[in-house]
C-alpha cells in the first residue's frame, strides 16, 4: 500500500511490534472489551498481495497492499488499519485483509469450508467531512443472500485528551497533536498544543511512578510523539518548543539508545586496554570487559537522568539502580554522584 505519510505508519508499525501490550486497551475500547494487561497478545503476520492500478500515462503500476495490524488476544483475532486520510478503497481494502485474516484460520473438508471473519476496525488520524462513521461491507450471494459485515471507525479528533489517559489509551498520543497540523504547518497559534503536550507528558509521567508504563514504554511513547511533531513542523519555528515539552528529540528508543552507548563506550575502552597490553587477546578481552562496563554505566545514566526527570528522590534512583542493573550500593551511589550532580 503506497502510504502519504510514512512517519505515522512508522511509528504505529514500530508501536505495534516493540509495544503490543499497549493495545489491548485499545482493543477493549473499540470492541467493548474486558481483557486485562496481562492478557496473552500475539501480533500475527500482516500477509499481503499485489494489485495492479492504473497510472496518468496509461501504464499499470504493481502496489504491494499490506494490513497494518492483525492482534490475537487470547483466542480473538482482531485487525486494526491505521489511516491518516481518506481513502475511497478502504472497505474493499478491509474486506480482502479480512478474508487473508480468515483464511489462516478456515476449517475445511470434502465439499464445505468455514471461514472466520475477524472483528475488524479503521483508525483515522484526521478527519474531513468525508470521513465516514462506519465501514460496512456487503457480501451478495447468487441466491439472493446478503451478508452485512460492519463496524464502527476510530475517529481520533473525536477522543479528549481526558479520555485517552482515563482509558490508557496510550497508542493514540503520538497522533493527537495531528489535529494541530494546520497551525503548527502555519506556524500559528500552537499554545493549545502545547497545552495538550505538557497534559500528556504529565500524565504519562504520573503513570509511570503508579507502574502501569514501563521505562521503555514511557521512554518510547515520548520519542512517538516526537517523531510525529518533527514530521509535522518539518523544521520550522514551532519544533523546537513542542519537541522540547517531551524532553527533547527522542528518535531513538530506550534500548537502541542504551546499546550505542555500552558499545562507543566498550570500543573506546577495549582498544585503549589492547593497545596497552598488545596481544590480541588483550584487546578481546578489553572490549569485552569495557563493552560490559559501558552497558552498565550508559544505563545507569539513563536510570538516573529519568530519575530525576520523573522527581525521583535518591534513594528511589539508587534503589532502581540496584534492581535494574544489579550494582551494588556502592557503585550505584558513586554513579549517582557522578552523573546526578549534571543533571537539573
Amino acid at each position: 500500500m503506497q502510504k502519504k505519510t510514512p512517519d505515522y505508519d512508522n511509528v504505529f508499525k514500530t508501536m505495534k511490534m516493540k509495544h503490543k501490550r499497549l493495545f489491548i486497551s485499545v482493543i477493549n475500547d473499540t470492541f467493548g472489551k474486558n481483557y486485562s494487561m496481562d492478557a496473552k497478545v500475539e501480533i500475527l503476520p500482516s500477509e499481503g498481495y499485489l494489485t495492479e492500478n492504473g497510472t496518468t500515462d496509461g501504464s499499470k503500476d504493481i502496489e504491494e497492499q499490506i494490513s497494518d495490524f492483525v492482534i490475537k488476544i487470547e483466542k480473538e483475532v482482531y485487525l486494526l488499519e491505521c489511516q491518516s486520510y481518506d481513502d475511497g478503497s478502504m472497505a474493499i481494502r478491509i474486506a480482502e485483509y479480512a478474508f487473508i485474516v480468515a483464511r489462516q484460520f478456515a476449517e475445511w473438508d470434502i465439499g464445505q469450508a468455514t471461514i472466520p471473519m475477524p472483528r475488524f476496525s479503521i483508525i483515522y488520524i484526521k478527519r474531513t467531512e468525508k470521513t465516514p462513521k462506519t465501514t460496512r461491507i456487503t457480501f451478495t450471494f447468487p441466491d439472493g443472500q446478503e451478508v452485512h459485515y460492519e463496524s464502527e471507525n476510530v475517529i481520533l479528533e473525536e477522543f479528549t485528551r481526558e479520555r485517552i489517559v482515563e482509558k490508557r489509551l496510550f497508542p493514540y498520543i503520538p497522533f493527537y497533536i495531528a489535529r494541530y497540523e494546520k497551525d503548527i504547518t502555519s506556524e500559528k497559534n500552537i499554545e493549545n498544543a502545547a497545552e495538550d503536550l505538557e497534559y500528556f507528558r504529565n500524565e504519562m509521567i504520573r503513570l509511570h511512578k503508579k507502574g502501569e508504563l514501563t521505562d521503555a514504554e514511557i521512554i518510547d511513547l515520548m520519542g512517538f510523539v516526537n517523531t510525529i511533531i518533527t514530521h509535522i513542523t518539518n523544521g520550522n519555528k514551532s519544533e523546537e518548543r513542542l519537541v522540547n515539552i517531551m524532553g527533547g528529540t527522542v528518535i531513538e528508543t530506550l534500548s537502541e539508545k542504551l546499546i550505542r552507548k555500552g558499545k562507543e563506550a566498550g570500543k573506546a575502552e577495549g582498544k585503549a586496554e589492547g593497545k596497552a597490553e598488545g596481544k590480541a587477546e588483550g584487546k578481546a578481552e578489553g572490549k569485552a570487559e569495557g563493552k560490559a562496563e559501558g552497558k552498565a554505566e550508559g544505563k545507569a545514566e539513563e536510570i538516573i537522568e529519568m530519575g530525576q526527570e520523573f522527581g525521583l528522590d535518591d534513594a528511589a534512583i539508587l534503589k532502581r539502580l540496584q534492581e535494574k542493573i544489579g550494582l551494588s550500593l556502592e557503585t550505584a551511589a558513586a554513579y549517582l554522584e557522578q552523573y546526578g550532580k549534571q543533571l537539573v
